[in-house]
């Protein structure tokens, strides 16, 4: 290649983005833990519309997979995870450990959080006593994590345990009924992993090669935000990693490409069609998503009704490589309920209903209502589509 001089068209960036995303072309071999260590990071949220957004992310690249076995790949006996602050709280692969050392040596560099810990000191060494006497538990069994009241407001017990989290003393491998189950780190990661002392730049390095391969076509911007690398030591390290320096038309800012993910470009694959969960890798950075595929998508959970556009919690509907609507899906009892579809394409009906009835199926609905369609006048031919497919 030519560095910078190589240009490509958005059409093909985005190809390049999905294949390396594992949303084009053959479903990822491997099952859930696989796609953990391909993406490197499935972001969490307490949101639950469909199913848990980590679970959607799996969805999305596996096809209607039992649910369990994505839980067992995340949480199970056998899993190889470990939960922490990526670009947010995220599920990451256990050998990657030691690259979120920076951000750990960072935390106990900082001394303190944005919750307030009365008697520090004594609240952690009574969650350390615990773990060391009573084994892997969760807040709720070492003493609560919520005090009382309407809003939530964690209790001292809690803080501490998360403080112990962020600094790398304790761990969290293990989720039960969605709660994180605390560790000692020195019990719970393996000894060679725990042994790794890297610099920030070595950190940094590795954090950021590996971003470029799983987003296959990024700017600085891209690769700092997919890990939570600070951009100073990206443009430190960027130079020492394989991805070479690109254009993309209609870009403003350079750009880097994983060779490996150009390779995508001389082949021909199909498409799906998906939803997409807001909190989904592919989407998480809102200004890359804007930049690929021309979509400005704000998740709307926390606007107020009246204000809402697209719904709640609206999941963008890809198409191929390129995305067609949005849907705000929810369930009543065994009906997926398709409570705002948008229509942003000509050919959206026919990919929001395949969407549609393949998560539906996912999911155990044996039904499928839609409620709202903008533009109204394009209700027909969607609910035409999904009666040929049901």
């Amino acid at each position: 290649m030519d560095g910078a001089t190589d240009e490509f068209s958005a059409t093909d960036a985005r190809k390049v983005a999905l294949f390396a995303q594992g949303l084009l072309g053959p479903r990822l071999p491997g099952g859930p833990a696989a796609m953990v260590r391909r993406l490197g990071a499935v972001q969490l949220d307490t949101i639950s519309v469909l199913a848990r957004s980590h679970e959607l992310v799996a969805y999305a690249r596996h096809g209607p997979i039992a649910r369990e076995r994505i839980e067992r790949a995340y949480w199970g006996k056998g899993s190889a995870t470990f939960e922490y602050w990526s670009h947010a709280a995220c599920v990451l692969p256990l050998e990657d450990w030691p690259l979120y050392e920076f951000k750990r040596r960072a935390q106990r560099v900082k001394g303190r959080s944005w919750h307030t810990l009365e008697n520090a000191d004594k609240s952690c060494a009574d969650v350390v006593a615990q773990l060391q006497a009573r084994g892997p538990l969760t807040a709720r069994q070492l003493g609560g994590a919520k005090r009382g009241g309407v809003w939530w407001v964690w209790t001292e017990t809690k803080i501490a345990a998360e403080r112990l989290l962020d600094t790398g003393v304790l761990v969290c491998r293990e989720r039960r009924g969605f709660q994180r189950v605390y560790d000692l780190a020195e019990r719970a990661i393996p000894t060679e992993l725990a042994a790794q002392d890297l610099t920030d730049e070595e950190c940094a390095h590795r954090l950021v090669g590996a971003a470029g391969g799983v987003l296959g076509v990024a700017t600085e911007a891209d690769l700092a935000m997919y890990h939570g690398v600070p951009r100073r030591l990206v443009r430190q390290v960027l130079g020492a990693t394989d991805l070479v320096p690109i254009r993309v038309q209609g870009w403003d800012q350079p750009a880097f490409a994983a060779p490996a993910a150009l390779d995508v470009l001389g082949r021909r694959l199909t498409g799906r069609s998906l939803l997409i969960s807001p909190f989904d890798s592919l989407i998480w950075y809102r200004e890359r998503a804007e930049r690929l595929f021309g979509i400005r998508h704000r998740l709307e959970a926390y606007v107020p009704r009246h204000k809402r556009l697209y719904g709640y919690f609206a999941m963008p509907v890809l198409a191929g490589t390129k995305f067609v609507g949005l849907v705000d899906p929810g369930r009543v009892g065994d009906t997926l309920v398709a409570k705002h579809v948008t229509l942003q394409t000509r050919d959206a009906p026919r990919h929001v209903a395949r969407a549609l009835t393949e998560a539906a199926s996912w999911v155990g609905s044996d039904a499928i209502s839609v409620r709202r369609v903008d533009p109204v006048e394009r209700r027909p031919e969607l609910e035409s589509c999904l009666a040929e497919l049901l």
